[in-house]
Order: C-alpha cells, then sequence, then structure tokens
C-alpha cells in the first residue's frame, strides 16, 4: 500500500513539473504535422522510423536553450534579441514568422474542419472550421492564464490515442526495430522531400519563440522565486526533455500506423490529414479511424493557441506593446487582437484560394528560411555571459545545437534547390 502511494505521489509531483515543455512538445504534433508523418508512412513505410531518434535529441536541446533564456532574461525570445541585437535582425524574423504561423494556422483549421465533416458528414467542413475557430478565439480572450495552461496541459493527453492505434493492427515488430535502429536513405527526390518536410515540421521557429515566453509567464503566475537556481533549471530540463520525447514518440506512433496499415495496403499517396483518417476505417477498423480523426481536434484545439499566441507575443514584444496571457482583454488588446487576426486570417485562406496544401508547402519553405537563423541567434544568446551571466551552455548543448543547426541549414538549401528546381 506504502509503494503505492510513493508511486502516485512521484508521478503527481512529476506531473506538476510538466508545463511548458509538454505543451510545446504535444504542440508540435498539430494536425499539419500529422499529415506530414502520414504522409511519409504511406509512401515510404517504415523507412523514415529512424528520423524520430535523430530530432529528439537535436529538439530538445534547442528548446531548453530557449526556456533557459526565458528563466534567466525573464524576457521570451523577440524581448531578448530586441535588446541585444540590431532592429533589422528582429524585423526579418517578423516579415518571415506572421505569414508562415498564419499559413500554417489556416492549415490547421482546414484539417480540423475536414475531419469534423468526417465524423458528422451532415455538417460541411467550412462550418466546422468556423465554429473552431470562434471557440479557440472564445477560449483565449475569457479564460485567465492558469486555466488556459491547466486547459493545454491536458489536451496533451489527447495524443495518447496515437499511441494505441498501431496496436489495433498486427505489427511486424521485427521489421519495426529494423527500421528504427537502422537509418535508410533513399537519394531520390520525394524521399529528401520527405525528410525536409518532418525536419521542418518537428524544428518550427514559432516552438522557439513560445517556449520562451512561456516559461516566463509560467514563473509570473506560479509566483516562482525569481533566482534561477539547479532545481528550477532541473525542473525545466525534465520538462523540456519529456515534452520533446513525447513529440518525437507521436511521430514515431504516427509513420508506424500508416506505414503499416496504409503502405502495406497500397494506398501510397496522403495529402491531407482527413485522406489519413479516411483512408485507415476500410483497412484498420472503425476504431482506429475514430482515434486518429479524434486526436487530429484534440491537436488541432492544442495547437492553434499555441501558433497564435507565439506570433501575438513576437509581434507584441518586437514593438513593446502589452502583452500576455495572464492579462485581461482590455489590459493587453493588441495582444488579443493579433490572435484574433491571425485566426481569422488563418480560416480565410481558403477563401482565398490557398488550399491546405499550399498553405503547409508555403509555410515550411518559411519555416525552413528561418530557422537556421534563428537557431544560430539562439546558440549565440545561450553562449553569451552577459545575458545568461554563469547560466551559458554546457559541451553537450553546443553540440547538439551546432548539429541542429548544420542540420536545418542543409535542409533549407535543400528546400530552396528543390524549389527552384
Amino acid at each position: 500500500m506504502k509503494n503505492m502511494q510513493n508511486i502516485s505521489s512521484k508521478l503527481f509531483r512529476f506531473w506538476k513539473v510538466l508545463g511548458p515543455g509538454l505543451v510545446t512538445g504535444a504542440s508540435d504534433d498539430d494536425p499539419s504535422g500529422i499529415a506530414t508523418y502520414s504522409q511519409a508512412g504511406a509512401a515510404y513505410g517504415f523507412s523514415t522510423l529512424w528520423t524520430a531518434l535523430i530530432t529528439f535529441p537535436l529538439m530538445a536541446s534547442i528548446q531548453e536553450m530557449c526556456a533557459r533564456i526565458g528563466l534567466v532574461t525573464s524576457h521570451g525570445l523577440a524581448g531578448t534579441i530586441k535588446t541585444n541585437y540590431s532592429k533589422p535582425v528582429l524585423y526579418l524574423m517578423l516579415m518571415f514568422s506572421f505569414p508562415s504561423i498564419v499559413m500554417n494556422i489556416g492549415a490547421d483549421i482546414a484539417g480540423m474542419g475536414a475531419v469534423g465533416n468526417l465524423l458528422f458528414p451532415s455538417i460541411q467542413p467550412t462550418y466546422f472550421s468556423i465554429i473552431f475557430t470562434i471557440i479557440l478565439l472564445m477560449l483565449i480572450i475569457y479564460l485567465p492564464y492558469k486555466k488556459i495552461a491547466a486547459v493545454l496541459k491536458y489536451l496533451c493527453l489527447v495524443l495518447l490515442v496515437y499511441l494505441i492505434v498501431p496496436f489495433l493492427y498486427k505489427q511486424d515488430w521485427v521489421a519495426v526495430l529494423k527500421a528504427t535502429f537502422i537509418p535508410t536513405l533513399k537519394f531520390d527526390k520525394n524521399f529528401i522531400s520527405i525528410l525536409v518536410a518532418k525536419l521542418g515540421t518537428t524544428i518550427s521557429p514559432y516552438l522557439f519563440f513560445w517556449q520562451a515566453t512561456m516559461e516566463v509567464e509560467e514563473r509570473k503566475n506560479n509566483k516562482k522565486q525569481l533566482i534561477v537556481n539547479k532545481r528550477i533549471l532541473h525542473d525545466m530540463q525534465q520538462d523540456v526533455d519529456f515534452g520533446m520525447l513525447f513529440s518525437n514518440l507521436v511521430m514515431f506512433f504516427i509513420i508506424l500506423t500508416t506505414g503499416s496499415v496504409l503502405f502495406n495496403g497500397n494506398i501510397h499517396q496522403i495529402d491531407t490529414v482527413e485522406q489519413a483518417a479516411q483512408a485507415l476505417k476500410p483497412l484498420a477498423g472503425n476504431a482506429a479511424y475514430l482515434l486518429f480523426a479524434i486526436g487530429v481536434l484534440g491537436t488541432g484545439l492544442l495547437a492553434i493557441p499555441v501558433l497564435s499566441g507565439s506570433l501575438s507575443y513576437i509581434i507584441t514584444e518586437s514593438f513593446g506593446w502589452k502583452e500576455g496571457l495572464d492579462k485581461k482583454f482590455h489590459q493587453a488588446k493588441a495582444f488579443y487582437i493579433i490572435i484574433a487576426i491571425s485566426l481569422i486570417l488563418g480560416l480565410s485562406l481558403n477563401y482565398i484560394g490557398i488550399s491546405p496544401i499550399k498553405a503547409l508547402i508555403y509555410s515550411a519553405i518559411l519555416y525552413g528560411l528561418t530557422a537556421p537563423v534563428l537557431i544560430a541567434i539562439i546558440l549565440h544568446i545561450a553562449n553569451n555571459k552577459k545575458i545568461m551571466g554563469k547560466n551559458t551552455n554546457g559541451k553537450i548543448s553546443n553540440i547538439l545545437g551546432f548539429a541542429a543547426l548544420v542540420l536545418m541549414t542543409v535542409a533549407c538549401l535543400i528546400l530552396v534547390y528543390m524549389q527552384l528546381t
């Protein structure tokens, strides 16, 4: 009995430690990301499973730096860049971030609408998209920060459905293990495109901004001590590591599901997340289909506030306007108006001729162009003693950070080359 109590109390303490890192990691598996992972599984089976092992340490290292920057400086990433770098650098980030995040929001809203229509065919996807947009806007504006943080945290649990789905279908676990630990490389344009798209989806610039800002918000609202000590850094590290591990596990299991069901069922072309859900139904049964679809809706409700919130923090910090999810609408009007505009613009993309697939491609290109520059700046800040004091990067953080920089730079060059050719 005592052992059970000890285990439950340890789990409860661990759950309390989890926060910004878990939400950031889970929001990375948004409907757009699920579409990309489904494409990889359908087109190439288990061949890209190994990428989850590569992206996890790279994601964790960059997100940990962003979290540490937020804790030490008590500013978000945009605020720190504004204070320590020339304004053109900040405005360049702003110029690329606004359209990429808006198009990502648009693709996610469209994906949620289409999946809602799959579950309830009598209601048009457009109506679902409008309903979801209104619900999200109301929740973001009217809920206080603590409730928003709690809602986002519990929404992360929705992603557990993707850890269940593969077990509803017979798996060749020997082939799974082989594909996980022995990398497969195919030197053709489509395979390289999938790898680049997965990198852009997992190591996304908006996550950098959100992570740093949420660490600041979390400490303000929980009234944690202002001095950054080893305990605070340790808790943050645990939170970030678990969040990024969870994110990569979800990616792994979605590729596993679509690789075993769709690829083996000779369905190799998946363009949208609703196509992936629909294709699962006849091959893996209603349970797999329903869980997959519910997961898309849950991740959309989680990711869109993160996307719109990160964009609003970037803009308001850049121009010195009042900002924060802890503030009421009348206290930070510009902050909430930017969130509203980003959601409305995202919703309207379908009506101006930009399809969800096009929105995904455009946002991936913009993310790909900005990620290497931002990673270089994050590395510079995290190693700057004037900014970080004694909390600069260690050797392992720098090795992983520079590896992420090199990989994202190569991915960016490949992406540009493929678009030009």
